[in-house]
């Protein structure tokens, strides 16, 4: 008697979407099945192993390099697998979601790579999941165009040689995706992404002189490396492409990742392109994991914790040194910048200071950096053609002058600043706006000429419970407390109706991002991601 056939992908709840035919075909919900039948329950066990650690933390207020990796780091003799071509000169990224419009204006925008965002930047909404998909296959294809309704202006995209090499984030091991399930579970939304763009797109890629290319965030240790590189190398001999060909960046965005880079290096050696050093998710992750940890942990505001801040420095000194090492890519981190169309001093200010920036992380040894808006790139690329030249990069640049302990990466108390009255007001404004956006569906939004994610609504709800839970006193005398975060979000609140009018207001879900917002900041159980309440409210 045969075995019975395994069971198929159901989806779950979902409104049709046109051509998601293209997308959801059999064979590619078979690969994705397959994918969680092999690797769900070991991501499973590591999201609970986070915990565990988590929980170490709160005893000890400390980490240290792991012990039992000592060899790893000692051993001088490996490095990751040489750049592709593709990888090779990475100088400007720009990041965003995969919208159509944004898909077609970060190829062209001139920017070297574009990391195409399933995470952070977008809302997952089951269109936005299947359609980002469909709008990357069809860029590939050069079958893609836009004409935006509002503006009536056409877009298209350049030449193949002038466009940016794609390199796509898909979501969190945290999250699931609620419209595809498995014997009523749900699939993990990074096998999702994953699963589905590497089905569809390794060997076109590879046909256009690329290949599957990955940015991989929220990575908490090198076991959760070793996991993602288990799921490569299956997925290579699933649809037959050589082992190797798939390529992996990896953010450094939380505090237990920096202890272990040389390991995440090691275990994804042969897929290795490169570790990125994020600022919100890093500082975020800071608060999440030493909360308990009193006084000498507690950040101010999150304007005041710039990359120049010591266990900032030493964060990126680390990553640089490290990645030069083992002979991969050290990317720095996001100009969030918009630039004003009505107002050129804002636009010149800002300029200065992402220039500043830039130059800085060029200096330091980065081999790129990361921008949000198409009008930032000239300004990335001039700091780095200014040292690199002709260099696709500097991985020649050892750093060996860096020596990094493990108190410095969490040594917060060698900021001089403050948390301030106004920083709780615009974590609160931040907040609200962006969560209000992100129940609408959009993940990258701008607000205060600033292009904002997750991981901003992440830091500001985590300062906001930090503050209160640490009773921090702020400058105006007044005590940061539960009550005192309800009154600033009541009349942020009210502001805002003013400012848009009660019809759009009503039409928006203002109250419904206020709500959850106070839910996170004020709840004494902290939720580990604010996108887990709030995925439970997005329709």
């Amino acid at each position: 008697m045969s075995a019975p056939a395994p069971s198929t992908l159901a989806i779950v709840d979902a409104e049709p979407l046109p051509r998601q035919e293209e997308v959801l075909t059999d064979a590619a919900l078979a690969f994705v099945a397959e994918l969680h039948r092999q690797f769900t329950p070991r991501r499973n066990e590591l999201l609970a192993r986070r915990g565990e650690r988590r929980a170490e933390i709160a005893r000890t207020s400390t980490l240290d390099f792991l012990p039992e990796t000592a060899a790893v780091r000692a051993d001088d003799s490996w490095k990751v697998a040489p750049a592709p071509a593709a990888l090779n000169d990475r100088r400007v990224e720009i990041t965003g979601p995969t919208d159509r419009k944004m898909t077609i204006n970060a190829l062209n925008s001139g920017a070297k790579v574009w990391l195409a965002d399933f995470e952070d930047a977008s809302a997952p909404t089951w269109e936005n999941v299947v359609l980002g998909q469909l709008n990357l296959t069809d860029a590939y294809e050069r079958r893609i165009d836009f004409t935006d309704p509002k503006s009536g202006k056409s877009y298209a995209l350049k030449s193949a040689d002038e466009l940016a090499t794609v390199v796509m984030r898909p979501r969190g091991w945290h999250l699931e995706e609620r419209h595809l399930q498995l014997d009523g579970v749900s699939v993990p939304g990074a096998l999702v992404d994953f699963g589905l763009y590497f089905f569809h797109n390794a060997q076109r890629l590879i046909d256009l002189g690329k290949g599957p290319y990955f940015y991989l965030p929220k990575t908490e240790s090198h076991l959760e490396a070793r996991l993602w590189n288990d799921i490569f190398v299956f997925a290579q001999d699933y649809v037959g492409i050589p082992q190797g060909t798939v390529r992996a960046t990896v953010l450094i965005e939380t505090i237990t990742a920096a202890y272990e880079m040389e390991e995440i290096l090691y275990e994804l050696r042969d897929h290795a392109a490169g570790l990125n050093a994020g600022r919100w998710d890093y500082l975020f992750s800071i608060v999440k994991n030493f909360r308990d940890g009193g006084a000498k942990f507690v950040l101010p505001d999150r304007n005041a914790v710039t990359m120049t801040a010591p266990f900032m420095r030493a964060y990126t000194e680390l990553l640089v040194r490290t990645c030069h090492k083992r002979g991969a890519h050290a990317i720095g981190g996001m100009a969030a910048f918009i630039p004003s169309r009505r107002d050129a001093e804002v636009n010149k200010v800002a300029f200065e200071k992402v220039k500043a920036d830039k130059d800085r992380e060029a200096g330091d040894g980065f081999d790129g950096s990361w921008v949000a808006h198409p009008d930032l790139v000239p300004i990335a690329l001039a700091s780095f053609d200014a040292v690199l030249g002709e260099k696709p990069n500097q991985k020649d640049r050892l750093r060996k002058d860096v020596s990094v302990a493990p108190g410095d990466l969490i040594a917060i108390d060698t900021l001089d600043a403050k948390p301030t009255y106004d920083g709780l007001r615009n974590a609160v404004a931040v907040g609200i706006r962006y969560i209000e956006a992100w129940l609408r569906g959009l993940g990258a939004v701008a607000i205060f000429n600033l292009m904002e994610d997750a991981a901003t609504a992440e830091i500001s709800r985590s300062q906001i419970w930090q503050w209160i839970n640490a009773d921090v006193v702020f400058e105006n005398g007044e005590h940061a407390t539960a009550d005192l975060a309800r009154k600033v979000a009541a009349e942020e609140l009210a502001a805002i109706r003013a400012e848009i009018g009660e019809e759009t207001f009503t039409a928006g879900k203002w109250q419904q991002a206020h709500d959850l917002l106070l839910q996170v900041s004020l709840d004494q159980d902290y939720a580990d991601f604010l996108t887990l309440p709030a995925y439970e409210q997005l329709r």
